[in-house]
């Protein structure tokens, strides 16, 4: 993953799968890093927003100290902080962004995005698919 990200010029699609405790959370965490590192956005899309919120506590752990900015996208979030979360994200003001389905909403824009993480993929209906293509 790494090699694809860093020495072709080319986009990358690359599935990384194993059983529970193999490491692929790990390998998706310091992808999203080198991608932030490097001055582009980094998203991890989640199916649920349980495992999304896991997702965000463990990434401001690990990165604390990185000086990334992390924000959550979620239906647990009130919609004010949505509308500041979106208008930061559409700035180039975050650097990783954590969600469910609602981080490929119609009002959010990448204008950086450098990778895209998809959490269970088999999780994800058509239409999601679809806008990720």
């Amino acid at each position: 993953v790494e090699g694809d990200m860093c020495d072709s010029s080319l986009p990358m699609d690359r599935l990384v799968c194993g059983d529970v405790g193999f490491g692929k959370t790990e390998v998706a965490m310091r992808a999203l890093y080198l991608c932030f590192a490097s001055g582009r956005q980094g998203v991890l899309l989640a199916p649920t927003t349980v495992l999304a919120a896991q997702h965000f506590r463990s990434a401001r752990k690990r990165f604390d100290g990185t000086g990334a900015r992390i924000r959550l996208v979620s239906r647990h979030i009130s919609p004010g902080e949505r509308r500041e979360v979106i208008k930061a994200i559409n700035d180039g003001d975050v650097d990783l962004v954590i969600g469910t389905h609602a981080v490929l909403g119609a009002s959010i824009k990448y204008p950086r995005l450098g990778l895209m993480v998809v959490d269970e993929e088999q999780r994800f209906g058509v239409n999601q698919k679809e806008k990720l293509k």
